[in-house]
């Protein structure tokens, strides 16, 4: 058992939704799952299982920043024996392709982290999602856009810090995935970023607080059809 996760073997499903914010994963808990039980509060990082469709699913928060996501995640893939989690988010958008309240999957996550450097990898390690979790979400949403992705541990920065990303095409930027997918690529697991638009990089439009619950909501039920039928 971890030090940083209280449940119990066993109390944590093959399938875990993370969302950053401990009150969104009570909130998808109790929203979502049927009989939904509290697992874990350690470090206030809420965790809760309970069925969806008659199938275990659990939730976690992972915490902000590719820190916190390094930890939660490796101690869930590696201590609980977890088979995919799908990080469940939002994310500021750099494509003009964009507009609020998309919701995008990142097939691939950029970072200028210094997280990747541990593998010792001898060159430049491109984490990606899971292949069989973006065959399901194709086949389970088509309306989901697919890209790649910017993860920074930044949030405080230039606007033109991002202007590179632009450049190559990457959709927007975020916090956790590419550690995330690089935990899950070194243990041989299965991961996938859904997140929402919730904020034009250079523009000053964001979502109201009645319009990001509406559109978190389309996508966690993205996301539990993704994360059950294995």
């Amino acid at each position: 058992m971890s030090i940083h996760n209280s449940a119990k073997p066993g109390e944590i499903a093959p399938s875990v939704l993370m969302p950053g914010d401990p009150v969104r994963a009570r909130f998808i808990a109790e929203n979502f799952l049927e009989n939904a039980v509290l697992v874990n509060e350690v470090r206030g990082a809420l965790a809760f299982t309970g069925k969806y469709k008659g199938v275990s699913v659990s939730v976690m928060a992972s915490g902000m920043g590719d820190g916190s996501m390094g930890i939660y995640s490796h101690e869930l893939f590696d201590e609980y024996d977890v088979q995919r989690i799908i990080r469940v988010g939002s994310a500021g958008a750099i494509s003009d392709r964009l507009k609020l309240g998309d919701v995008i999957a990142a097939v691939s996550a950029s970072t200028d982290s210094g997280y990747l450097n541990h593998y010792n990898f001898p060159g430049t390690f491109a984490p990606t999602a899971s292949p069989a979790l973006l065959r399901k979400l194709i086949k389970t949403d088509d309306s989901v856009i697919l890209g790649s992705v910017f993860s920074t541990p930044v949030f405080y920065c230039e606007d033109s810090y991002f202007d590179p990303c632009r450049k190559m095409g990457l959709l927007a930027v975020e916090m956790e995935a590419a550690v995330l997918y690089a935990n899950a690529a070194e243990l041989g697991k299965d991961a996938l970023a859904l997140l929402t638009i919730s904020d034009i990089i250079g523009r000053p439009e964001a979502l109201s607080a009645k319009e990001r619950e509406e559109t978190f909501t389309s996508m966690i039920k993205t996301a539990l059809e993704v994360a059950v039928g294995f």
